[in-house]
């Protein structure tokens, strides 16, 4: 029982000499630490105290500056009226228009029996499209050209019968008296009457067959489609075989669709600002495309509604051009410029226009910088530039996008920076 109890006294022994070697520090080791941790806070103060000073400077700095923005009069940027151009150019979107354009229908019911024209060919009139079988029309045809045939010989008959009445009762009327009676006279003359209305009513037969006749051999015109005018096709809806159904109801299909475009219309929705200068015929125009390379196109206002929309306060212009080389196609978008009288009109930006309680209105920077809201009257309107008819004077500085922020009355400073001008305006020296 001793044996085992001395090993474990020998291994308690051994561990503590090892234990008091890890403990076991130089002089002095704790003043140093000390010393360390205390020059950490030491820094970590000064670090909090410069950072500090530095946010309060510029919270000091950010209030200055925010007391001296609030306390600014508002920057704006200005433009100076000028007059318009003597002749200013007004551009508006129009549109091309056929000469002619028709939807072709059939006049005779039956069936497509061959079609000799597609989209795109020119076709010249009376030049064939399409030819139609008609086999109901055929056998009312022949019938009405028997009956024909049977009235005629009625008449014939009717007539050989009137004949022989009035021989009849010309001999009875020249025989003498107490040969026959009058009773038999009269018949006579009754019988000879009754012939000759007899035959009236079958020459009436016949012109009533004769007359049916020719319209059925109009109709049987008709099986041939022919072009009503020169020009194009630009739609073919029917195929070999197809079932056509006289008339243009909503019922019935068109044949083809067609068009003449030499020469060529073009129509514009001119606004009502432009009626005194565009409301009239020759005044001249400028037809142009978009397209690369494409050449603009003189003209002339061929005519005029002579009236305004009430809906969208507009007036349609026509203008007719030569198109021999078909360069511009119905249905084209176009630009038509007109050159306008502009005399005493004064051009603005349009961002210099405000809209108070629905009236147009813009504002005039005084000379001592304040701000004022004048009404005005909108003589014309192109988009970007507006054409005033009163309320400003020539040389007035114009607000250009006006704060909501900004009353009438309210002093401002005016920006020396150059704007972005258009047309309408000229900067500020």
């Amino acid at each position: 029982m001793s044996s085992p109890e001395h090993p474990q006294g020998a291994g308690a022994a051994s561990a503590a000499p090892t234990a008091h070697a890890a403990t076991n520090y130089s002089a002095g080791t704790g003043r140093r630490l000390k010393l360390v941790a205390l020059g950490a806070a030491l820094v970590l103060f000064v670090a909090f105290l410069i950072m500090h000073l530095a946010k309060s400077h510029a919270e000091r700095g950010l209030a200055r500056d925010t007391l001296a923005s609030a306390s600014a009069a508002p920057l704006v940027e200005v433009v100076r009226i000028r007059n318009a151009a003597a002749g200013g150019t007004l551009t508006l979107p129009a549109e091309t228009a056929a000469w002619y354009e028709s939807l072709i229908y059939a006049r005779v019911s039956g069936y497509v029996a061959a079609w000799s024209a597609d989209i795109g060919d020119h076709v010249q009139q009376g030049q064939v499209l399409a030819s139609i079988e008609t086999p109901e029309l055929d056998a009312d045809y022949l019938a009405a050209k028997a009956k024909l045939t049977a009235a005629e010989a009625q008449v014939k008959v009717r007539h050989a019968q009137a004949e022989f009445a009035a021989s009849t009762y010309a001999r009875w009327r020249d025989s003498p008296k107490g040969v026959v009676s009058d009773q038999e006279r009269e018949d006579k003359k009754a019988g000879e009457a009754t012939s000759t209305a007899e035959l009236a009513a079958a020459r009436a037969q016949v012109n009533l067959a004769r007359a049916d006749v020719e319209r059925l051999a109009a109709f049987e015109q008709f099986k041939r489609v022919t072009a009503p005018y020169a020009g194009t096709i630009t739609e073919r809806r029917i195929d070999i075989g197809n079932l056509v159904t006289a008339g243009s109801s909503t019922a019935s299909t068109p044949l083809y669709r067609m068009s003449q475009d030499d020469p060529l219309r073009v129509f514009v929705d001119v606004p009502q600002s432009a009626a005194a200068d565009l409301m009239k015929v020759g005044v001249p125009a400028q037809i142009s495309t978009r397209d690369a390379g494409a050449q603009s196109v003189q003209g002339k206002i061929t005519r005029t509604s002579a009236a305004i929309d009430p809906r969208a306060r507009t007036f349609r212009v026509e203008i007719d051009i030569a198109n021999p080389r078909s360069a511009l196609v119905p249905g084209m978008y176009v630009e038509v410029g007109f050159l306008l009288n502009n005399a005493r009109m004064l051009q603005v930006p349009a961002a210099a226009l405000l809209f108070h309680s629905g009236r147009p209105q813009v504002a005039v920077v005084d000379v001592d910088g304040t701000v004022r809201l004048r009404d005005v009257t909108i003589g014309r309107d192109d988009g970007n530039t507006v054409e005033l008819q009163s309320g400003v004077a020539r040389g007035d500085r114009l607000v250009l996008n006006l704060s909501n922020q900004i009353v009438d009355g309210q002093k401002v400073r005016v920006a020396e920076a150059g704007v972005a001008l258009t047309a309408a305006a000229s900067p500020l020296p």
